[in-house]
């Protein structure tokens, strides 16, 4: 079973940083993208970042120049840093992965961390 768990959400000023980090486990041969969605109250999901397994990366408008992905490979995690946070940018983070498992692909999703951007 494969299983992603973010951590890092939590309250913090219009123009704060913030760090998400999303950790795979599970039986798998390898990761390939990654990425990082986020919903907010009454709106549908969106991508904010995607990076593929050689480091490749690309972001939503919105978040340009001020989110960065990462990856490290060898510890099978992604992280999402954000900085000059804007009250916009409250919403549910979710981490999602695509997994070789045997011959196919699979995608999972971890449960989602909120973030909250209020003075």
């Amino acid at each position: 079973q494969v299983q992603l768990v973010e951590s890092g959400g939590g309250l913090v000023q219009p123009g704060g940083s913030l760090r998400l980090s999303c950790a795979a486990s599970g039986r798998f041969f390898s990761i390939s993208d990654m990425h990082w969605y986020r919903q907010a109250p009454g709106k549908q999901r969106e991508l904010v970042a995607h990076i593929t397994s050689g480091g490749s990366t690309n972001y939503a408008d919105s978040v340009k120049g001020r989110f960065t992905i990462s990856r490290d490979n060898t510890k099978n995690t992604v992280s999402l840093q954000m900085n000059s946070l804007k009250p916009e940018d409250t919403a549910v983070y979710y981490c999602n992965a695509q997994f070789l498992v045997g011959a196919e692909v699979y995608g999972y999703w971890g449960q989602g961390t909120k973030v909250t951007v209020s003075p």
